[in-house]
């Protein structure tokens, strides 16, 4: 019964890694390739093929999340959408900052 438990969390567990990484990869891939440069940031392709090989990473270990490989794709998306991702948006004027009551 604990093996099942434990099995059914890491594969909940895996399957947030992979939307993580898959949501990074769609999200490098629709962005201008000069937002990256304006935003001094590595260049796309430099995000797509990381980010991809992320995603592929996390099929291949779906099952077992917690390896050292699943936790680097993990680290490598997580850095995309909490420093890279930000950067292009106010680069290419989305999002803007925000107050307590909207835009400022």
């Amino acid at each position: 019964m604990f093996s099942t438990v434990q099995q059914a969390v890491a594969l909940v567990l895996g399957v947030g890694a992979l939307g993580l990484e898959g949501f990074a990869l769609v999200d490098a891939l629709r962005r201008r390739p000069d937002a990256f440069v304006a935003a001094g940031k590595k260049t796309k392709q430099f995000w797509t093929v990381l980010l991809g090989a992320c995603a592929g990473i996390g099929i291949v270990v779906l099952f077992m999340p917690l390896t050292l490989f699943g936790l680097i794709a993990v680290v490598a998306a997580a850095v995309y959408l909490t420093d890279v991702r930000p950067a292009l948006d106010e680069v290419q004027g989305r999002g803007g900052r925000m107050g307590p009551y909207g835009p400022w």
